[in-house]
Parts: C-alpha cells; sequence; structure tokens
C-alpha cells in the first residue's frame, strides 16, 4: 500500500488567546505520513482504533485509545499512522487555562475524560452545557506518569545502532556485539546511549520494543506473534517485560 505524505503549515500560537475548543475525526485509508508542522491551538491525540506516532525532536511518542498526547500550540511535530487507524483530536484554543504544562505530556484517557469529550462533539450542546464542559474537560485534564515514548539518539555512533533495532525489534546483537563492530569499547557505546537517551541500551531496546509492540497489538495481533516479532522468547517474558517499561498489560492495546 502507498503511503500518503500531507503537509501543515508551521504557526506560532494563537496571538490573541483563544479559548474555544473543536472536534477532529478520521478514518485512514492510506498509511499517512505528516510532514513537521505545527498549530496556533493546543492539541490532545488520541485513537478509537489502532496506534499511531509523533515525533518531537528526538523524542518518539505512540499515540493509542488508552494513551493520548498533549501537543502544546506552536510545538513542531510530525506523525504517521497506517491505514485504518480511526484519529480522534480535540482542539483547544491556546488561552485555556489548564494544568499541562508547555511541553508534549502523555494523557492517560480515563472513562469520565472520554465522556466530557464525547459530550463536547455533540453538534445540538447549547453555549452554556458547552462552556460546562469545557471547563469540567480543562479540569480533569492531566499528565500521566506513564507514557510510550522513546528516545532516539542521532549521533554518527549510535544512528547504526537506532536504525537496525527500530528497523527490527528482534535484533539480538548485545551492546558488546554492537561496540565490536563500530571498533569501539562497550563502555563509549553504553556512555553514548546514556547520555543521548537518558537511559541504558537495556532499557533502550526495551522501549523500542513494547513502542513497536504497541502498533502490532493495536491492529490485532495475537499477543505470542507479537512477543516472538519483537525479540521475546514467551508471551510471558514479553508481559513482564512490558508491564514493566510501559505500566500497562498488552491486553490494554489489543485490537481497540
Amino acid at each position: 500500500m502507498a503511503r500518503v505524505t500531507r503537509s501543515l503549515p508551521m504557526t506560532e500560537p494563537d496571538s490573541e488567546g483563544t479559548t474555544g475548543m473543536a472536534c477532529y475525526a478520521e478514518v485512514l485509508t492510506d498509511d499517512t505520513t505528516w510532514e513537521k508542522h505545527s498549530h496556533p491551538f493546543h492539541e490532545l491525540l488520541w485513537n478509537e482504533r489502532g496506534a499511531s506516532s509523533a515525533v518531537v525532536g528526538s523524542r518518539v511518542w505512540t499515540i493509542t485509545p488508552a494513551v493520548g498526547l498533549w501537543m502544546p500550540a506552536g510545538t513542531p511535530h510530525s506523525a504517521s499512522a497506517f491505514a485504518g487507524t480511526w484519529l480522534r483530536a480535540c482542539f483547544i484554543g491556546s488561552g485555556a487555562s489548564t494544568s499541562m504544562s508547555g511541553v508534549p505530556a502523555a494523557v492517560e484517557m480515563t472513562p469520565l475524560l472520554r465522556l466530557l469529550l464525547e459530550r463536547l462533539c455533540e453538534s445540538e450542546l447549547t453555549s452554556r452545557s458547552r462552556q460546562t464542559t469545557e471547563a469540567m474537560l480543562l479540569d480533569v485534564l492531566t499528565p500521566s506518569p506513564r507514557e510510550l515514548i522513546v528516545h532516539a539518539p542521532a549521533s554518527a555512533l549510535l544512528a547504526p545502532i537506532a536504525d537496525a533495532v527500530r528497523r527490527d525489534p528482534a535484533d539480538p546483537r548485545s551492546l558488546g556485539d554492537w561496540a565490536a563492530e563500530l571498533g569501539v569499547s562497550a563502555r563509549t557505546v553504553s556512555r553514548a546511549f546514556i547520555a543521548e537517551t537518558g537511559t541504558s541500551f537495556a532499557r533502550w531496546v526495551t522501549s523500542v520494543r513494547a513502542q513497536h509492540a504497541v502498533g502490532l497489538l493495536a491492529r490485532g495481533w495475537d499477543v505470542e506473534a507479537v512477543a516472538r516479532k519483537v525479540g521475546y522468547r514467551s508471551a510471558n517474558a514479553f508481559g513482564v517485560a512490558f508491564r514493566r517499561t510501559t505500566g500497562f498489560t498488552p491486553g490494554t492495546f489489543r485490537g481497540q
């Protein structure tokens, strides 16, 4: 299937500081990539079905039905999603008062938050009801400590490793194997990973595997098949690593 690329403008936050909200939904008919862009309003992004990703600098965020993403106004980002993904978004005026910070953050899509978002999208909502719903939504909108994010190293030393693991999360090469291939010491590679990603090589690989797994689970893959695809010998080992990394069980994301 061909991949469609969409271009959107780079836009600064709305200088008038508007506070209104609007809903957006789309079911993708093609694999889609959005080139780097920004919006004059804040975005709350989540999916009803499938998983998508957003890239902000060196950080790659995964967006699902369970975990959404807060994207502040004016933040340059790119994104991608597979055909069949049901995208949802709530656009929030840059002048709205929220507890969210000026940087992207994961948002757990709780039943209450979903209920308010669905109500906000009702076309017959009165002006007073809309204002009440918007106020309640802003009140419950908080960042989640459970996030699906990977920091992508970009140095010449680590780029070959990052590219290989993202291409095939089941790549079995160890830190020592990579050091030997690159002609440097294992300590050099280890230090570079911590400096660029804030975590160790092993934990970074586990995070990449978890992020890749979320996409497969969201497309309906069986947990055992996903475990093998991302480099685990058993579904149990995969489940333990996945929950330790994300705070969720694999079943949270399967086939939603």
